[in-house]
């Protein structure tokens, strides 16, 4: 386990949820109970591989004031889940939180069974139940997992992520009258794979993490992580439509997250109707580097998300993430145009921007973060096309790192509004209509670092914007009453 100090790492995020060493992924048991917001997620104690599957676990009051909690979750040597406490939910019944997930068990890898842990101390502790909840699949599925629990008026519904030997991805449906006896109802949406836009991306051969997001009048979503038997892990998309009891009727499929490096996504009920959304950001990056700084993986940023009458997905930070932003340090307004960038000011290695922007053809934003501009993350506007495109060919003179270039669509003849969240080595990229791009990256220059305003030859920008320095969240210390305050230097 690497204890290298975390001013030393660059590549660190200060404002993402994580804990301080080693290997995260999945958001699990995401639930809203005695005044707290809990987040538990996939870990690994031991090490900065995808092993030794754990539940880690924090809360917090406001979304911004963090406490770890003892692991919520181990594997039990000779149990249901010797091999694993893989990724599920948990529901808030009462005095209780119960805590329904994947048992997993190497001479079952695909068939990962429901089981359940309770807490009665508010989380601080969990009892497994040490029994399968659900000891046996369907006929006819080749992988199963990840369950979803839910409370529909006065009895329990539950999603367990499945691939059917057919060929179709499935969420099957069960439902319970006490959250103990459970009954199948059938698979509540299944489908062949299928494009979904023109992202490149197929539904999958199977659905993963499978989340229900319901709205008024039997409308709903369906979110869900597409996996594929030899591939694993592809993206996560969305199906709205109308929940029809047993059966869901769903739309045309949707990305839920425009970029690479978003997958799994938790959803949360909180107080007031609100709907909260964490995702897990996974490396990109060779696993040699991130071994030799002791983690890997981040949750994003949590995200306020609905539906909308017209059946998007619409998604924005949460409203408590406001309470992060420091010092203001670029305030900028004006028109750029011609072929010399237009140096905007000098933001922080983690900051929180707002931009209006205007253009009349390609344009966009440069984040540069070496002396000599080698170094840069390209944010561009494509007026006629349509189009937002991030590219990080050039954001690491490291080899080591990934590139790529993601597109998302924008409104075209009007202003283009947008939030862009930097957190040292993530960028989640929101548009006021609703979409989010994530995608990590790794500046190794020296810095500082600055935004530009670039237009093409011929066009213009007109740009309104502001940048503030993002403020880390406030972590407990574990074994004190110590918090790391807000105002630490970012």
């Amino acid at each position: 386990m690497s204890t290298a100090p975390f001013d030393r790492d660059r590549h660190r995020p200060v404002a993402h949820l994580r804990p301080p060493h080693n290997w995260i992924n999945d958001p699990n048991g995401l639930v809203h109970h005695d005044g707290h917001y809990h987040v538990c997620y996939q870990y690994n104690p031991h090490g900065t591989d995808h092993a030794n599957m754990h539940w880690g676990h924090f809360r917090s009051p406001d979304l911004i004031s963090w406490e770890p909690l003892p692991l919520a979750l181990t594997p039990t040597p000779g149990g249901e889940d010797a091999d694993g406490c893989f990724s599920g939910n948990a529901v808030s019944d009462g005095d209780r939180i119960i805590a329904f997930y994947s048992a997993h068990r190497q001479e079952r890898p695909q068939h990962q069974l429901v089981t359940t842990a309770v807490s009665h101390d508010g989380g601080l502790t969990f009892r497994p139940s040490g029994d399968l909840l659900i000891p046996e699949p369907p006929d006819g599925t080749t992988m199963y997992r990840d369950p979803y629990v839910w409370q529909d008026g006065n009895s329990w519904r539950m999603l367990v992520g499945a691939a059917l030997a057919d060929g179709r991805a499935a969420a099957l449906l069960y439902d319970s009258p006490d959250l103990q006896t459970w009954t199948y109802q059938g698979p509540f949406f299944a489908r062949a794979p299928q494009p979904v836009g023109d992202a490149g991306l197929l539904t999958g051969e199977g659905w993963e993490c499978p989340q229900y997001l319901p709205a008024a009048d039997g409308r709903g979503a369906l979110i869900l992580s597409a996996w594929e038997h030899r591939d694993g892990p592809r993206g996560v998309l969305a199906l709205a439509g109308e929940d029809r009891g047993d059966v869901f009727e769903a739309g045309p499929p949707q990305l839920l997250d425009h970029g690479p490096d978003f997958y799994a996504p938790a959803l949360l009920r909180a107080p007031g109707g609100r709907w909260l959304l964490w995702g897990w950001s996974w490396e990109a990056r060779d696993k040699e580097w991130s071994e030799a700084e002791g983690w890997a993986g981040t949750l994003t940023l949590p995200r306020e998300i609905e539906l909308t009458e017209d059946g998007r997905m619409h998604q924005r930070p949460a409203a408590e993430l406001l309470a992060l932003r420091g010092e203001r340090t670029v305030h900028a307004a004006g028109l750029a145009a011609g072929s010399a960038p237009v140096d905007l000011g000098e933001v922080s290695r983690s900051f929180d921007l707002a931009a209006r922007l205007e253009t009349t053809g390609k344009t966009g934003l440069r984040l540069v973060t070496a002396p000599d501009d080698s170094e840069y993350l390209d944010i561009l506007l494509d007026a006629d096309a349509g189009q937002l495109v991030v590219n990080r060919d050039h954001a690491s003179l490291d080899q080591r790192a990934r590139g790529g270039s993601y597109t998302m669509s924008c409104p075209s003849g009007r202003p283009v509004d947008l939030r862009i969240v930097v957190d040292h080595s993530i960028a989640e990229i929101f548009l006021s209509t609703g979409q989010v791009l994530t995608v990590r990256f790794y500046p190794v220059g020296e810095g500082p670092w600055h935004l530009q305003a670039h237009t093409a030859p011929g066009t213009q920008l007109n740009y309104a914007i502001d940048a503030w320095q993002l403020l880390p969240l406030e972590i407990k210390e574990s074994g004190t009453d110590t918090l790391n305050r807000k105002g630490r230097a970012a």
